[in-house]
């Protein structure tokens, strides 16, 4: 068997938890490979609204193992927070949850430390969640990490507070004041106190060397489907640099995140809104600053799940789409709120990028320069609800004509339309 993969071909927030939740009954298991809490995957069934940020999409079906990889970063509070909410709604969500033994761990001292080199950068500031998922990679690249593995260790205590020293260190240095700042509603002492009942429960949870876990599935014929968070354009690597997340949102990431060869990877499902948003500082070619920007916002209920920060909205970046497609080696498109066009009588998709005179030919390195504006093609839009549509055959013949504008343009087949955020509201293609 081969691990299928999911995962955002934009700036984040396409729809992957919907998605992974929609898919997760054709698999035995769910694997987020990477990205930690900073991510916020929305599902919506039965009337009720669930966001996740560690644990897979998939913990709403008994039947289907979810497992946190390797390539995860976990803040223990936050987690036993999304473990807390989901028993709240009558599910015992730790009956199939995994956690692997070598993800790391956010300190409390990496939020403290993330708001202070936040903070410092100023007007250059890059949009952090402040959840500590940089100074945790940091740690991470820099060996100086600590790993659910290590919870267990009668040093742990000595090993945290060694850490933690070197954190405050550069906080002071830094001279941010964190005597009253807060995470989660905490301050730093009474975060930590929580984050060490939290560790304490972490110990109850079922760890497992999720890379042997996941081969040893696969070598019994289990089907998997590895979670991404986040999306290509804020990869460490490939993203609109420095303005990216700190680490790889992209296929070959799921190698390293859950410990699989690249010839095990099966199917990959590319992820995109019908038009753009992005969280944060960074750049953004077809950002609309208007009432059309405005009423993607609200009709699109654009508001990030982590944070709740208003997300910065414009058309669709096919020159953007196409570089992700790319890097990622996606074999079937899956368009996502589609039915936020709804509104619009004409809709604009940007087909290239012009440089003064220049149409650019590929991606740009540095999609930073100021110089660097969208070239558009209008199409007609659809004027009309899409409520009652519940098969692809029932949608508007300009909404139909605009997926295929866009399969036309990407060479890839678009497998579903999503046209609301409800589980029902998913049309196969």
């Amino acid at each position: 068997m081969k691990v299928d993969v999911i995962l955002g071909l934009q700036w984040g927030d396409e729809g992957k938890g919907k998605i992974v939740d929609v898919f997760t009954p054709r698999y035995d298991i769910i694997a987020r490979f990477q990205g930690g809490p900073n991510a916020g995957h929305t599902i919506i069934f039965g009337g009720k609204k669930y966001v996740l940020h560690t644990i897979p999409s998939g913990i709403f079906h008994r039947q289907t193992l979810n497992v946190i990889g390797n390539g995860v970063i976990i803040d223990p509070f936050i987690l036993f927070k999304e473990l807390d909410k989901l028993r709240e709604a009558g599910m015992n969500p730790e009956e199939n949850l995994l956690v692997s033994r070598r993800a790391h761990l956010i300190m409390p001292s990496h939020r403290l430390l993330d708001a202070a080199l936040e903070s410092d950068k100023g007007t250059s500031k890059i949009g952090s969640t402040l959840k500590g998922i940089g100074p945790a990679n940091t740690d991470k690249y820099g060996r100086n990490g600590l790993r659910v593995g290590n919870i267990t260790d009668p040093n742990f205590s000595n090993r945290y507070a060694q850490v933690k020293a070197e954190h405050l260190e550069t906080v002071r240095h830094l001279g941010f004041d964190y005597s009253s700042h807060l995470m989660d509603g905490q301050d730093f002492k009474t975060y930590e106190a929580s984050w060490f009942e939290s560790i304490r429960r972490m110990k109850g949870l079922k760890i497992i060397d999720s890379e042997t876990f996941l081969n040893d599935s696969l070598d019994q014929g289990k089907s998997v489907l590895a979670e991404g968070a986040q999306g290509t354009m804020l990869d460490v690597d490939f993203g609109s640099y420095p303005f990216v997340t700190s680490s790889n949102t992209i296929t070959a990431g799921v190698c390293s995140g859950l410990g699989i060869s690249p010839h095990r990877i099966g199917k990959i499902f590319g992820i995109f809104k019908a038009y753009c948003t992005r969280v944060g500082s960074g750049p953004f070619p077809t950002e609309l600053n208007d009432d059309d920007g405005e009423k993607l916002r609200v009709g699109g209920n654009e508001f990030g799940s982590t944070t709740g920060r208003p997300r910065r909205c414009g058309w669709l970046d096919l020159p953007a789409l196409k570089y992700s497609i790319m890097l990622n080696g996606v074999d079937s498109l899956i368009m996502m709120k589609a039915d936020v066009l709804n509104p619009f009588p004409e809709i604009k998709i940007c087909t290239a990028y012009r440089n003064g005179d220049e149409i650019l030919s590929g991606f740009p390195f540095d999609l930073c320069d100021e110089n660097i504006k969208p070239e558009y093609q209008v199409k007609p839009g659809w004027s009309t609800s899409l409520e009652g549509c519940t098969a692809i055959s029932n949608i508007p013949a300009e909404l139909a004509d605009y997926v295929k504008f866009i399969e036309n343009e990407a060479g890839l087949p678009i497998e579903i339309v999503s046209i609301g955020p409800d589980r029902l509201q998913t049309l196969q293609r």
